[in-house]
């Protein structure tokens, strides 16, 4: 089989494993940094192989709008047109267009919007999702669904209807997972009773994957972590669950001891390009007049580059002066942070040491709460 989610350890709802796939194998827990427009922002493919990424997402919306899939596809797809020879995710689309409430309108058959960059028109179905994903020729990738306001019932309601309509016309035209593995998208906002019929209706359609969508899209994090609690039994063992748009490096905490595998969220970029990094404790401002002349790296207990190489002061100066060297290596210590937060707690899970490892880095880690 081309794809194959094997456990290795367990310890609570956490989970140690490898989900394999055609370009390679996922240690999971894991964090996949996002590349949306077939690039991770200000991060070349060679790091993201120095950094150990071992997975990266790329938006079909987008490259949809711009270069088009079927360009991409004529360059040989995405693996090649952006030069990542690993694992690679595309969402479905239907997060940005849903984001998009004042440019576009929904219908059960489907959404059409305009786009952002020249307002031209378009329409996007659950089958049109399938075909530019597999034009992208990511190895995951996501059925079309709707992601709604999580606290609001009756939108949800709704949307939960969509969402499982949408699922099983994703899986007629993409039935065989061989290639790419298609996650089916469990909704339900912070609502028990409906993420409960979700999951089941999607369940029915054997998915390889599931990923928990409408969620960090308004709710307080209890809130999040509250829904994580309940949505976790849903969903069949044994297979990767995905929780989409996340990476916080509490909330990957939290979300690993709620039996989450895969996370994926812009934030270690754009944070880096705001001048902000990640340390154990807490995030750190590299604009504040304190680096002025700190001799000290971004982290003492960082490998990336930047740490190993270059003092805050020297950052401070390069943010400040908006020189793009200091957005680099910000980001490339920012994806690092989180990558070797998610090392550590995959090495936890295995030697049985997770609990003590995520109650110390949340100890640790300032404005955060405790594992509960």
């Amino acid at each position: 089989m081309s794809f194959e989610f094997e456990i290795i350890k367990t310890q609570g709802r956490a989970r140690a494993g490898i989900l394999h796939t055609p370009h390679g194998d996922i240690p999971t827990p894991v964090f996949a940094p996002v590349g949306t427009q077939a690039t991770v922002k200000a991060v070349p493919p060679r790091d993201l192989h120095e950094l150990k990424a071992s997975l990266v997402l790329a938006n079909t919306y987008h490259l949809h709008l711009r270069p088009s899939s079927e360009l991409v596809r004529d360059m040989g797809g995405l693996h090649q047109f952006m030069q990542w020879s690993g694992p690679m995710l595309t969402d479905s689309g239907g997060f940005q267009v849903f984001s998009l409430a004042e440019i576009n309108k929904i219908d059960d058959d489907g959404v059409t919007f305009r786009s952002h960059l020249d307002g031209s028109k378009h329409r996007l179905t659950p089958e049109r999702s399938m075909e530019i994903q597999q034009n992208l020729g990511a190895d995951i990738i996501m059925a079309f669904d709707q992601c709604p306001t999580p606290t609001d019932r009756t939108v949800v309601e709704r949307a939960v209807e969509r969402t499982t309509a949408w699922a099983r016309r994703c899986r007629t035209a993409h039935p065989d997972d061989t290639k790419q593995a298609l996650f089916g998208i469990v909704q339900g906002g912070i609502f028990e009773d409906l993420r409960t019929k979700s999951a089941s209706e999607l369940g029915e359609m054997n998915f390889p994957g599931y990923a928990i969508g409408g969620l960090a899209v308004g709710e307080t994090k209890q809130e999040m972590y509250t829904a994580l609690d309940f949505t976790e039994p849903l969903l069949p063992s044994n297979k990767p669950r995905y929780l989409m748009g996340v990476g916080e490096p509490d909330d990957l905490a939290n979300g690993i001891m709620r039996g989450v595998d895969i996370f994926d969220c812009v934030i270690p970029t754009r944070l880096a390009r705001h001048g902000a990094a990640f340390t154990p404790n807490g995030r750190v401002n590299m604009r504040n007049a304190v680096h002025t002349t700190d001799p000290a790296p971004v982290d003492h207990e960082c490998d990336c580059y930047c740490c190993q190489n270059f003092t805050r002061a020297y950052i401070r100066h390069l943010v400040r002066t908006d020189e793009i060297l200091g957005a680099y290596l910000l980001s490339i210590h920012n994806i690092r942070f989180l990558i070797r937060h998610m090392e550590a707690m995959r090495e936890a899970i295995i030697s049985g040491d997770l609990k003590a490892y995520a109650d110390g880095f949340l100890e640790r880690y300032r404005n955060t709460v405790k594992v509960r």
